[in-house]
């Protein structure tokens, strides 16, 4: 039976959360401060202890740091009634396994809770749990603050970082998180399907509309749209998303009346929209409409500390139901020292292919099985003679081989446009996305 210790002052608080965790069968016990809930702790060690940040007598720093001292292995949840950024770095770094803002949801706690004891881990969810990097907490913190508004939220970061895990992170910490969680990828469409998907259309809107069909907007309704690479979208098409955003109305193509959505937006994007609003290829009254609440997520390289940590659970997760390889300390030493252009992705796809090559311990052995091919794809671009077309496409194939076939990342290094590095991928007949990675 799952055990936890409840620190709680507020009586009626700590009853509620008892007999939540008595209802889904753990064995609990409560205290009312610091002092109670150590001197329970020292008397019979808990394997999970859920407290209150703010007590009369103390803090659920001191409780947390001494459940620390005395039981290394005890996960400890905290909860506070006045979340900060500084507070969740504090509480991560001191060892705490997680930080929830109140009202605290008790479905999201139970979860949190059955995570810190190595149970229902959610794979989709994981990685945006595991880091201690200080930039990684403070953006996570960040997330879960945003969560508990209504506001729209920009998240810039490159790709690979991870944009869409935190999206959805944060509405399934929202209380929208009942309702639907929608995704478009502004880069997918040209801009005569853009609109219509976006905002929806009428039959006989225009050629080859049979039907009437909803956009992604009210497909969102009451719930959570990601415009994903919102970098991408056309400068006609910036206008009527401002409408919306402004308005919270929208007009299908092809209808004369308005159609009321209750959304909230996460946009997120890989190219700097300050710098695009400078060049004139981004509307301004756009970009502060969807700047509400700013998010940064910093790269692989900005987080060193965690690449390790993020290898073996990636190796767990492609491992399956084989044993999990171990990763040598030069496998380890490798892939600290990398410079992961493709970030978090590029080392999910490395471990994938590293273990399904590797044996029972990974070693350096399988982390570039194609080096020479790429040596040799760079020799033959650079002949004299070559024509342009060769170089393009060779120097297209060893820059999507070097971000894991990351697109949005590729284009970003070759200094072009997603939609044209699409283009060249189909022009040049160049291997699917599954060769590479997911974008």
């Amino acid at each position: 039976m799952n055990q936890v210790l409840v620190v709680e002052d507020d009586p009626g608080m700590c009853a509620a959360l008892a007999a939540n965790f008595g209802r889904h069968g753990w064995r609990v016990e409560t205290a009312g401060g610091t002092a109670e809930a150590l001197a329970r702790f020292r008397v019979g060690l808990h394997p999970l202890v859920v407290t209150d940040v703010r007590m009369p007598d103390g803090d659920g720093f001191q409780v947390m740091r001494e459940v620390r001292r005395l039981a290394p292995q005890t996960g400890v949840i905290l909860l506070t009634a006045f979340g900060s950024v500084p507070d969740a770095v504090t509480a991560m770094k001191g060892g705490a396994c997680d930080y929830l803002v109140k009202p605290v949801v008790f479905d999201e706690l139970l979860r949190a809770a059955k995570r810190v004891l190595g149970r229902d881990l959610p794979p989709k969810d994981a990685p945006c749990l595991i880091g201690r990097a200080p930039a990684w907490l403070h953006a996570v913190a960040r997330a879960r603050q945003a969560a508990a508004s209504d506001a729209d939220v920009l998240i810039e970061a490159e790709s690979g970082t991870g944009k869409e895990l935190i999206a959805r992170l944060i509405h399934r910490l929202s209380p929208r998180r009942d309702r639907p969680f929608v995704a478009v990828n502004c880069a997918a469409f040209p801009e005569s399907l853009l609109e219509s998907e976006l905002f929806g259309h009428t039959k006989g809107a225009f050629t080859g509309a049979l039907a009437g069909k909803p956009g992604k907007f009210e497909l969102a309704h009451g719930g959570t749209l990601l415009l994903d690479e919102v970098g991408e979208m056309p400068l006609p098409l910036q206008p009527k998303l401002l409408r919306v955003l402004q308005e919270r109305e929208l007009d299908r193509l092809g209808d004369t009346r308005p159609v009321k959505v209750d959304i909230r937006v996460v946009a997120t994007t890989n190219r700097s929209l300050g710098e695009m609003v400078t060049a004139g290829s981004f509307r301004a009254d756009l970009y502060y409409r969807l700047n509400v609440i700013p998010l940064r997520l910093p790269t692989l390289r900005e987080r060193r500390e965690d690449i390790v940590e993020l290898a073996e659970y990636f190796a767990r997760l492609y491992a399956g139901v084989a044993a999990t390889p171990v990763l040598s300390d030069e496998f380890r030493s490798a892939i600290r020292a990398r410079d992961w252009p493709g970030n978090v992705r590029e080392l999910a796809n490395l471990m994938r292919r590293a273990v399904a090559l590797g044996g029972p311990q990974l070693g350096v052995d399988v982390l570039d099985p194609d080096e020479s091919k790429a040596a040799e794809m760079e020799a033959d671009a650079l002949r004299p003679g070559t024509s342009l077309e060769t170089v393009e496409r060779r120097l297209l194939e060893m820059t999507l081989a070097a971000t894991g076939g990351n697109r949005s990342r590729t284009a970003e290094l070759m200094g072009v446009s997603l939609r044209t590095v699409r283009n060249k991928i189909r022009d040049y007949g160049l291997p699917p996305r599954s060769n590479y990675a997911h974008d």
